[in-house]
C-alpha cells in the first residue's frame, strides 16, 4: 500500500533538482502534489509525468519570494484537495564568494531566496495545518546550516537561519500536532549555484550526492509514524575525505 495515499504535499522549487526528485518520490507513494517554481514548462512536464504514473498534481508558477505566489499556491491546494499535509520548503539559491567579494545585493538575493522564501510559504501553510490539527513541515537547508565553510559565510548565514527557524517552529507548532524538521544535505548534483561558484563540468565530475538520494531522505521523514518526528537529517557523500 502506498505510504502517502490520501496525503497532499506542497513543494517549492519543484522544477529541478531536489524539489523535482522529491515530487517524484512522494508521488510514487501516493501523495497528491502542488508544485511551485518559476519555470512553467518544467512544472507542466512534471505534472504530466506524475499524472501518467496515476498520481495527481497541480502547479502554480511564480517566484516564491513574492508573497502572492504562496497565497495562490495555498488557495489552489485547498480548492483542489481540501488540505495540505506536507510542506517541502525547498526553493533556494547559492552564491559562493568570500565576504569581501559579496555585495549587499547578493546578500539580499541569498537571504530572500533561502530564508524569506521559506518564511513566506510556511507562514501561509501553517494556518491550514493548525485547522487540521496535523501536518509535516520540512525545510531543505544544508550542511552549510550546520557547519561554517570558508568562502560561503553569507550562504551559511542563510542556511543557519533556516535551521533556527525550524527549531523555533518545532516548539511552537508541536502542540497543534505539526511536525517540523530540516533536511541538511552536503553538495548535490543539480543546477544549484551554476555560474555562482560551481560549473556544470565541476558538478558532473564530482562525487556529490544525487538529488534522488536527498528525495529518499525527505520521503523517510514524511513517512514516520504519527508520534515520531524527524528533527534533522544530515547527509554527506561517502566519497568525502576522512581528514
Amino acid at each position: 500500500m502506498a505510504k502517502l495515499k490520501g496525503k497532499v504535499a506542497l513543494i517549492t522549487g519543484a522544477s529541478a533538482g531536489i524539489g523535482q526528485a522529491a515530487a517524484r518520490a512522494l508521488a510514487a507513494e501516493g501523495a497528491s502534489l502542488i508544485l511551485t517554481a518559476r519555470r512553467t514548462e518544467r512544472l507542466e512536464a512534471l505534472a504530466v509525468e506524475v499524472k501518467a504514473l496515476g498520481g495527481e498534481a497541480i502547479f502554480v508558477t511564480g517566484d516564491i519570494c513574492d508573497e502572492q505566489t504562496s497565497i495562490t499556491a495555498v488557495a489552489a491546494a485547498k480548492k483542489a484537495f481540501g488540505r495540505i499535509d506536507i510542506l517541502i520548503a525547498n526553493a533556494g539559491v547559492g552564491n559562493y564568494k568570500n565576504l569581501v567579494d559579496t555585495d549587499v545585493a547578493e546578500y539580499d538575493a541569498m537571504m530572500d531566496g533561502n530564508m524569506k522564501s521559506t518564511w513566506i510559504i510556511t507562514r501561509h501553510v501553517v494556518p491550514v495545518m493548525i485547522a487540521q490539527k496535523e501536518g509535516q513541515i520540512l525545510l531543505v537547508s544544508s550542511m552549510a546550516g550546520v557547519y561554517g565553510f570558508a568562502g560561503e559565510a553569507t550562504y551559511c548565514a542563510t542556511k543557519f537561519a533556516q535551521v533556527g527557524f525550524a527549531q523555533g517552529l518545532d516548539k511552537e507548532l508541536r502542540p497543534h500536532g505539526i511536525k517540523v524538521g530540516t533536511i541538511n544535505p552536503g553538495g548535490v548534483k543539480t543546477e544549484f549555484a551554476i555560474g555562482k561558484g560551481r560549473t556544470e563540468a565541476s558538478v558532473e565530475a564530482s562525487d556529490m550526492l544525487d538529488a534522488a538520494d536527498v528525495a529518499q531522505a525527505i520521503l523517510f521523514a514524511c513517512t514516520q509514524p504519527k508520534l515520531s518526528r524527524i528533527i534533522q537529517i544530515q547527509m554527506r557523500t561517502m566519497a568525502e575525505t576522512l581528514t
